[in-house]
């Protein structure tokens, strides 16, 4: 693990994880988002194939990603402090959310800390939300789907919106990232659009 600084009580903790699903930016654009605020405290863990596909969609080295957040976990590291329920947080977010993560989730299979981290969520009954990635989906999926929902989990795709006037794919993925953070009451006010009505 590599840490900035010692846990401040009086702030929130939120897990961000990143799996090898295509949409590295989301992660990223996550941390990037709650990097300037003070009260946040951001805990990293990414996949092995998460590191692939940050290296090749995004070109970033690890030491890049690591600067974004103030601890980071080897997905190994299952002895892990949010591996333990004991670990105060306020959830975890998994941006994106590959398939084989969503399946190792819905059927309790914590092999992995990024795994371990989202069921040590749902068991202590903090918010996770998986922004699965992935099309077209098979009954498989959608029953993991469906397994996570009941467990307590929120799947939430990053779904582009186009009634906000979004002009880019930077647009599209600000408004997905924000619309995530709002869940746990974290209002990036630049990027959240609130529909008026015609």
């Amino acid at each position: 693990m590599q840490e900035k600084g010692g846990h401040n009580t009086g702030m929130k903790r939120i897990i961000i994880g990143i799996s090898g699903a295509s949409g590295a930016i989301y992660g990223l654009r996550l941390l990037d988002m709650l990097r300037p605020l003070e009260d946040i405290e951001t805990h990293l863990v990414v996949s092995k194939a998460g590191w692939l596909t940050i290296n090749y969609e995004l070109g970033l080295s690890k030491d890049e990603v690591c600067a974004r957040a103030d601890s980071v976990y080897r997905d190994n590291e299952i002895w892990a402090t949010i591996a333990s329920g004991s670990f105060e947080t306020e959830g975890m977010i998994i941006a994106p959310c590959s398939t084989k993560t969503l399946g190792a989730i819905a059927s309790g299979y914590c092999e992995t800390l990024l795994a371990r981290a989202a069921d040590v969520c749902l068991k202590e009954r903090h918010r996770l939300v998986l922004m699965v990635r992935e099309a077209p989906l098979h009954l498989g999926h959608l029953r993991n789907m469906a397994k996570v929902t009941e467990y307590g989990g929120i799947i939430h795709p990053p779904v582009g919106t186009f009634y906000t006037g979004a002009k880019t794919i930077e647009d599209m993925v600000n408004e997905s990232c924000a619309r995530v953070l709002a869940g746990f009451n974290i209002k990036i006010r630049d990027y959240l659009f609130e529909w008026k009505g015609f």
